[in-house]
C-alpha cells in the first residue's frame, strides 16, 4: 500500500518504495478551472521540499506546483503535454505531473495525511 502526503498548497506525494510521485489533490483541479498547459521540470532537476516544480496553467489563472518534498526529478508525464485536461480528469492519478528519488525520506513526516488534509480543506 502506497502512502499519499499532502501540503497545504494542495500538492499530493505518494511513495512507492524509493520513488515517489507528485501531482495537485482534486480540490486544486477544481479551484482551478479548466487545466490548459502544464509546465513540467526537467528529468535530473534537483528540486527542494516547498520550491517551485513545476507550473499549471487553467483558464482562470496561472499556479506555481511546489515539490512536498526535496529530490531528483526522474521522470515526468509527457502525456499532460497534449492533454493537460488529465490534471481535471483524474488529478489523484492518471493526472500526476513528475517522479522523484527523495533526498531525505523525513521531510514527509511534516506533511498531511488524508484525514489531516480533509478537515484542512473543510476549514477553507
Amino acid at each position: 500500500m502506497s502512502d499519499v502526503r499532502y501540503t497545504d498548497q494542495h500538492e499530493w506525494i505518494r511513495l512507492d518504495g524509493d520513488e515517489a510521485t507528485v501531482g495537485i489533490t482534486k480540490f486544486a483541479a477544481e479551484s482551478l478551472g479548466d487545466v490548459v498547459f502544464v509546465e513540467l521540470p526537467a528529468g535530473g532537476k534537483v528540486v527542494k521540499a516547498g520550491g517551485e516544480a513545476a507550473v499549471v496553467e487553467s483558464v482562470k489563472a496561472a499556479s506555481d506546483i511546489y515539490a512536498p518534498a526535496g529530490g531528483t526529478v526522474t521522470s515526468v508525464n509527457t502525456a499532460l503535454e497534449k492533454e493537460p485536461s488529465k490534471v481535471n480528469e483524474d488529478p489523484e492519478g492518471a493526472g500526476w505531473f513528475f517522479k522523484l528519488t527523495l533526498s531525505d525520506k523525513s521531510e514527509l513526516a511534516r506533511l498531511m495525511d488524508a484525514a489531516a488534509y480533509a478537515k484542512f480543506v473543510e476549514s477553507l
